[in-house]
């Protein structure tokens, strides 16, 4: 008899993510560019970073009165620090403590707020747009869930996600901080079972293709329910 999978609210957390994620950048998995903190070359490399940013930018400029941003795992904050003017509020929030103390002292702007939080299973910030940039990916499913239940406050969410290119087998679960899903031949999608949410609207703002079959680089739009 097959084994019943269990959602992904009814599944413990196999890893520590704060520690897990503190232990990649003391030990530079994702790369060091002479910095205390890297997020690795999807935050760096101009071919990737540039036309997202763009995207980013356009959407943001839509609107006539601008937008208080949430940035969920804003990193080394290479990429959110382009996007401050365009924003009422920019509110950057990661799970390391240090790395936040660094961001502290290295960004300053009167619109700018960093805060360490856990985005699984801390209180969010208000705001009107989420942006996730390769973040959940690195998550197991029950803490994706526990991020897709906050989310619902936000009218938009701009995800970024690392899939694999053609069709694949959404969501197998992975342990936190250990990799992510494209070793498995899968990747994130939030619409799929086992996964819950639910939204207005998906749009793709951006996909940019890796060299050598590596998968790709999509960042979704969703308008919330």
């Amino acid at each position: 008899m097959k084994k019943k999978e269990n959602s992904p609210s009814k599944t413990k957390m196999p890893w520590p993510t704060a520690d897990a994620m503190k232990q990649i950048y003391e030990m530079k998995l994702w790369g060091g560019n002479n910095t205390p903190f890297y997020s690795g070359d999807g935050s760096h490399d101009t071919a990737i970073v540039n036309p997202y940013i763009a995207v980013v930018i356009s959407f943001l400029k839509s609107f006539q009165s601008p937008l208080v941003v949430c940035d969920l795992g804003c990193g080394d904050f290479n990429i959110g620090k382009q996007l401050i003017e365009h924003t009422k509020k920019y509110i950057a929030i990661d799970i390391v403590p240090d790395l936040i103390g660094h961001n502290k002292q290295q960004f300053q702007n009167e619109n700018l707020e960093f805060k360490c939080l856990d985005i699984a299973k801390d209180d969010l910030p208000k705001g009107d747009c989420a942006i996730i940039r390769q973040v959940l990916q690195h998550l197991s499913n029950v803490e994706v869930q526990g991020v897709l239940d906050k989310l619902t406050a936000y009218k938009y969410v701009i995800l970024t996600e690392h899939i694999p290119t053609g069709k694949f087998t959404p969501n197998k679960d992975i342990i936190s901080g250990q990799g992510i899903r494209l070793k498995k031949q899968s990747g994130l999608d939030i619409l799929a079972a086992p996964l819950r949410f639910k939204v207005k609207s998906e749009k793709e703002l951006q996909s940019y293709y890796l060299e050598d079959g590596k998968g790709l680089i999509r960042t979704l739009l969703y308008e919330v329910l």
